[in-house]
C-alpha cells in the first residue's frame, strides 16, 4: 500500500510540474488536487477489494472460452463494418492503426519474444517501402508481385543487422540498432539518383485487383485487415512453436539456453529476419497507399512509437501489443480537441502505465512473473486447483 502511495505521489507531482507552463499554477493545483482525490478513491478501492487477482482472472478467463469468443466475434464484426458506419477520416485512422499493429507485432518478435532491444526497427519499414516504390516506378511491377519481395528484402536486411550484433546485449545492442536505423535514413536522404533524396519518390503505383484500382479509403482498410490477420496468425503460431520457446529461453537466460542445445546464432538471426519481414510488408503497403515515400516518414521517432506500443500493450503478449497499437494511434486522434495539452495527457498516461502496470495493459503471464516473482507461488497454487477441478 505504501508503495502505491509513493508512486501516485511522485507521478502527481511530476505531472503538476510539467503542466505549470501550460495551465498556470492555479489550474495546475486544481489538477493536482484532482489527482490526489483519484488516489484516495483508488486506495479505498484497493483496501476493500475482494475480487480475484490478475493471475486468477487470467486462469478464469482461459477456463471459460465461451465468454471470450462472443466478445472477439463482436469486435471482429465492428472492425469489418467500420467503413459503413463511419466517415472516411475514421476509416483512415483505422487503416493507420492496423498498419502499426503489423509493425508492432513484428517488433514484438524481436523485443517481446527474443528479448533483443531494437531501436532501429523503422529501417526495415523504410526498406520495404522504398523497395516497392523503386520496382513500381522503374520496373512497372504490380503491388501483389512486389509485396512478398519487399518483405523478403527487409528480412535480408534484418539478417545483415543481426550478424554484427550477435554478441551484443542490452544498451550496446540498442545503440547499434539505433545507428543502423539512422544509416538507412541518411542513405535514403542522400542517394538522390536512386531514392530522390529529401524529395522522395512520387507517382508510385497503387494496388489493383481484377482491373479495379484501389482508390477509396475502405479499399486499403480491408487490404490491411487481410495483412493483419496473416501477421497475427503467423506470429501466434511462432509463439506456440518450438521456435517461440527457444526465443523465450534466450530472453530469460542466454547462457542456459545455449547449454540446453539451442542454436543462439540461428534463433537470433531468425528473430531479426522475421521481425523485419513484417515491417517490410507494412512498408510496401504504406508506399502503395500513400503513392509517395520520403525519408521523413522513417525517423527515429517512429521506432520509439512502435516500441512504446509493444511495451505499453505488454511485451510478449500478442493481444496486448494489438491493444497497445490501437491505443497509441487512436488516443492522440481523440485528443485533438485538447491540441495544447494532448501530448501532456499522452505522456502522463504512459508514465502512469509504467508506474502502476509495468507488465503492460495485457501483460504476458511469464512477463508478469518476471516483474512480480512473489506471484509465482500463487500461480502454481491456482493452476493446481484448476487442474483438480477439471479432474473431478
Amino acid at each position: 500500500m505504501m508503495q502505491d502511495i509513493k508512486k501516485w505521489a511522485i507521478g502527481s507531482l511530476w505531472l503538476f510540474i510539467l503542466t505549470i507552463p501550460f495551465l498556470g499554477i492555479i489550474n495546475g493545483l486544481y489538477l493536482l488536487v484532482s489527482l490526489i482525490a483519484l488516489a484516495i478513491l483508488y486506495l479505498i478501492y484497493k483496501s476493500f477489494e475482494q475480487g480475484i487477482s490478475d493471475i486468477q482472472y487470467k486462469i478464469f478467463q482461459l477456463s471459460i472460452p465461451s465468454i471470450r469468443w462472443p466478445l472477439y466475434s463482436v469486435i471482429a464484426i465492428l472492425v469489418i463494418i467500420l467503413p459503413f458506419i463511419s466517415d472516411p477520416y475514421i476509416t483512415n485512422v483505422g487503416t493507420s492503426a492496423l498498419t502499426y499493429i503489423v509493425l508492432a507485432l513484428g517488433l514484438n518478435i524481436v523485443v517481446g519474444f527474443a528479448g533483443l532491444l531494437d531501436l532501429g526497427y523503422v529501417a526495415f519499414y523504410a526498406v520495404g517501402a522504398y523497395f516497392y516504390a523503386l520496382l513500381s516506378i522503374k520496373a512497372g511491377l504490380s503491388f501483389w508481385a512486389v509485396l512478398p519481395l519487399s518483405a523478403i528484402m527487409a528480412a535480408i536486411f534484418g539478417i545483415l543487422l543481426g550478424f554484427p550484433t550477435l554478441r551484443l546485449r542490452g544498451d550496446y545492442l540498442a545503440i547499434v540498432t539505433l545507428g543502423f536505423g539512422e544509416m538507412i535514413r541518411i542513405t535514403l536522404n542522400n542517394w538522390d539518383s536512386l531514392t530522390g533524396g529529401p524529395n522522395g519518390i512520387l507517382g508510385i503505383r497503387g494496388p489493383d485487383m481484377l482491373g479495379l484500382s484501389f482508390s477509396q479509403p475502405y479499399h486499403y482498410y480491408y487490404l490491411i485487415i487481410i495483412i493483419g490477420i496473416f501477421t497475427v496468425f503467423v506470429v501466434n503460431r511462432l509463439n506456440n512453436s518450438r521456435i517461440g520457446r527457444a526465443w523465450i529461453a534466450i530472453r530469460e537466460d542466454e547462457i542456459a539456453a545455449e547449454a540446453m542445445g539451442i542454436n543462439i546464432v540461428k534463433m537470433k538471426l531468425l528473430a531479426f529476419a522475421l521481425g523485419a519481414f513484417f515491417a517490410g510488408m507494412a512498408g510496401a503497403f504504406f508506399a502503395g497507399k500513400m503513392k509517395f515515400v520520403s525519408p521523413e516518414s522513417f525517423t527515429f521517432f517512429e521506432s520509439v512509437i512502435i516500441l512504446c506500443m509493444v511495451v505499453l500493450g505488454g511485451m510478449g503478449s500478442i493481444l496486448g501489443v494489438i491493444l497497445g497499437a490501437v491505443v497509441l494511434i487512436i488516443l492522440p486522434e481523440s485528443l485533438r480537441g485538447f491540441q495544447n495539452y494532448r501530448m501532456i495527457i499522452f505522456g502522463g498516461a504512459m508514465a502512469a502505465m509504467m508506474l502502476f502496470r509495468p507488465q503492460g495493459i495485457i501483460g504476458n503471464i511469464k512477463r508478469r512473473l518476471e516483474l512480480h516473482p512473489e506471484d509465482e507461488k500463487i500461480l502454481k497454487q491456482e493452476t493446481e486447483s484448476l487442474y483438480d477441478v477439471e479432474k473431478r
